[in-house]
């Protein structure tokens, strides 16, 4: 397991880093102002002016994220799918769905189901937010209890409560 460490920076934001087994570290500064500074500095630097830092706003700091972790949801979906004990499943939205155009948050809540990414295009978005809005062709992958994952993929169809309106 790889060790991270972090640190408050007042009036800053936050700084995560890792060091690589090769000696490498590589550290995320999240600002307060929601852009990102990626860090490296290579195996062996002795000073910060061997460090690269590149600038990222919000959606490129989302980008990356989705690049280095994201795609690994897609890549182990049928992987997690033979887990023991652990039901997954997922559906692709239609454009007549009642979800279709509306936000995650407009789906019920169902005990222990947790949603887990939507993909979108060849894109990942893992842990999307209540406000994520769902378009036709997003595939919605859940996790938790096969019978509330029925209910709120029957949502997702006909709208929450059985209702088309939802």
């Amino acid at each position: 397991m790889v060790d991270v460490r972090r640190v408050t920076l007042p009036g800053v934001g936050v700084l995560h880093s890792i060091t690589t087994t090769e000696g490498a570290e590589i550290a995320v500064v999240a600002h307060r102002t929601g852009s990102s500074d990626l860090v490296s500095r290579p195996a062996g630097a002795r000073d910060d002016d061997e460090a690269i830092t590149v600038r990222l706003d919000e959606d490129e700091a989302r980008t990356v994220a989705e690049l280095l972790g994201g795609t690994r949801i897609v890549e182990s979906i049928a992987e997690l799918d033979e887990l023991p004990g652990v039901p997954i499943d997922w559906v692709t939205i239609e454009a007549d769905d009642a979800i279709a155009g509306r936000t995650i948050g407009d789906l019920p809540a169902a005990s222990g189901v947790v949603l887990v990414a939507v993909v979108r295009d060849d894109h990942a978005h893992p842990s999307p937010p209540a406000d994520f809005v769902l378009l036709a062709g997003d595939t919605l992958v859940a996790v938790g209890p096969t019978d509330g994952i029925e209910v709120v993929f029957r949502a997702v169809r006909e709208g929450a409560g059985g209702d088309t309106e939802a």
